[in-house]
């Protein structure tokens, strides 16, 4: 690491909560391990866990870097002993274990992948945490093919946007939920077959009207408890739910089940963050050969709603908390 920096600025969440904690402070920069690149970061994601993180109630895994920042993008500006596809002066961008929040950031080689072509920086950080749990939760755990429907909740959330695109790229129909009638317009613009507004009317009720009565294959949620009951309404035959958060709680007290075993339903679920790097790694080849070429060709990409300085976190955290954001909110780093 000759040449480089003895310290960087990064974003320290203190003790945790509200968006107030978060304040620049000075650190080391971290050391890239024998299977890891260092960054120097450009920009990087907000997303709802890091949210949860400052909150206090999604704690980094052992070993992980304890400031927030689950993904970002810059420049390679060293590598570990076993790094062999990357080398000092590669744009890449990355699903980190943690610390991207920061002037400077380590990833594992193999949740590193190179910028699609035609990206700059901020639309190639804008990437790695939406496709990679899309990619893992809607076509691998929710096993969605081309002619199928899909319902996506929270249709303008990061992951809401990237599923949209992603399922219509594929050959899917898709329906989506949203909370305002501007937010179901951004929707259909999106590539939605029909949005639905969750606050003036029952989603249940216009998947069955707009399947007649047959339900949709696949449910990608990140309600939990206040959707479960509905959601398993809304599916067909051999349909499959696939929960990815619990924003509306994770009890289902009192559910009927039935459902379940008189449609054989599939009730799935995954989070990314435990997963294991030769896990993540699968995920990153798969993107790259299937999706990656799609990004280059605008066939779908990231919707970047508004963009930071990396010293105002806070308001982007606030930002992500009012929910009035279509698509990725994101923090760049000065060079």
């Amino acid at each position: 690491m000759t040449g480089l920096p003895q310290e960087m600025t990064f974003i320290t969440h203190g003790a945790g909560g509200g968006a107030d904690v978060l304040t620049p402070a000075r650190g080391p920069l971290p050391a890239p391990k024998p299977d890891e690149v260092l960054i120097r970061v450009m920009a990087t994601g907000v997303n709802r866990p890091d949210v949860q993180q400052r909150l206090g109630s999604y704690p980094p895994p052992p070993g992980a870097s304890p400031i927030l920042g689950l993904e970002c993008s810059g420049e390679v500006v060293a590598v570990g002993d076993a790094v062999k596809r990357y080398k000092a002066g590669d744009k890449v961008c990355a699903l980190t274990n943690g610390g991207a929040y920061a002037e400077y950031c380590t990833a594992p080689e193999a949740q590193t992948l190179p910028w699609p072509a035609g990206y700059d920086a901020t639309r190639a950080a804008a990437l790695p945490e939406t496709y990679f749990t899309v990619w893992a939760n809607l076509f691998g755990h929710g096993r969605l093919q081309a002619g199928e429907t899909v319902l996506v909740h929270g249709g303008t959330s990061g992951i809401g946007v990237t599923a949209i695109q992603l399922a219509k790229a594929f050959g899917a129909r898709v329906f989506a939920t949203a909370g305002t009638d501007a937010k179901c317009e951004a929707c259909l613009r999106l590539g939605a077959d029909a949005a639905i507004n969750y606050k003036s009317q029952d989603f249940a009720e216009e998947v069955k009207r707009l399947t007649d009565g047959k339900g949709v294959d696949v449910i990608l949620d990140m309600v939990g408890a206040a959707y479960f009951q509905r959601n398993l309404r809304s599916l067909g035959w051999d349909g499959r739910l696939v929960l990815i958060a619990f924003l509306g709680g994770h009890q289902a007290d009192a559910a009927d089940l039935r459902p379940i075993m008189l449609k054989r339903l599939t009730v799935t679920g995954s989070t990314m963050r435990p997963r294991t790097t030769a896990q993540k790694g699968e995920l990153a080849a798969a993107l790259e050969a299937k999706v990656w070429p799609m990004l280059a060709q605008g066939k779908c990409g990231p919707e970047i709603y508004k963009t930071f300085p990396l010293a105002q976190a806070a308001e982007a955290h606030r930002l992500m908390e009012s929910s009035k954001h279509v698509g990725k909110i994101m923090l760049t780093v000065a060079a």
